[in-house]
């Protein structure tokens, strides 16, 4: 049996850190070719969809993990960094899938020092790990994986949508996302629970909206 593992919302600064694993019948990762399974990035929303749909039929299992904002942001506030977060979410899915082998995409720079850290996590010992940047690009397991987290982190963002407005895809690179945040903090005192807190561009937005305050107390008060 193999798997493969990755996520989707790393970088973003709204909504969740989905992780996804998926445990094949080696012999069947010629189905995922067959249907056109690759790195979720390369499809358009509703291909994915219907990938995801016929992963489900060929997986043997199928677990996703949510990390919520507010989670991600304790973690970080007590010395927990991104990395060993998806370490231990790796490790989960892996000691209940139990695979021979386990492809995984590489989150952290340093390769050696993530696969060790994983490795001291898993109840298996003997399960081989293959952890690579761009895995999804190279094994069908792990764009299957990659296709099912980003599915069901997009399912999520849209039920925000339907809650916060129209909020982009959550990622700093989007101007939507952006708006959306500036705006928010224009009108509110605390930022909700969809948002990572400990991002520096809260901090810098945060920023952003003291300076305007100050900005317009000197334009209300008169000269002496």
């Amino acid at each position: 049996m193999i798997a493969g593992i990755d996520e989707a919302g790393r970088g973003a600064i709204i909504g969740p850190l989905v992780v996804a694993g998926a445990l094949f019948n080696e012999q069947d990762e010629h189905q995922l070719r067959k249907i056109g399974v690759r790195d979720s990035k390369e499809l358009a929303p509703k291909k994915r969809e219907r990938l995801a749909k016929q992963i489900e039929g060929i997986a043997q299992q199928v677990i996703v993990i949510k990390v919520s904002p507010c989670r991600i942001d304790n973690s970080r506030r007590t010395g927990t960094n991104l990395n060993h977060l998806e370490a231990e979410k790796f490790a989960e899915i892996l000691n209940y899938l139990t695979p021979a082998t386990a492809f995984i995409d590489g989150p952290d720079v340093n390769l050696p020092k993530f696969t060790a850290t994983l490795r001291s996590m898993l109840d298996n010992k003997s399960t081989k790990l293959v952890v690579e940047h761009k895995a999804d690009t190279r094994y069908p397991t792990v764009g299957a994986a990659s296709i099912l987290a980003k599915v069901a982190r997009d399912a999520d963002i849209e039920k925000l949508k339907a809650q916060y407005g129209d909020i982009g895809p959550g990622y700093t690179s989007n101007e939507i996302t952006m708006q959306w945040l500036r705006n928010w903090r224009a009108n509110n005192k605390d930022w909700p629970d969809i948002v990572r807190k400990t991002w520096v561009t809260i901090e810098t937005i945060d920023g952003e909206h003291k300076q305007r305050k100050l900005g317009q107390w000197f334009r209300k008060k008169k000269p002496c």
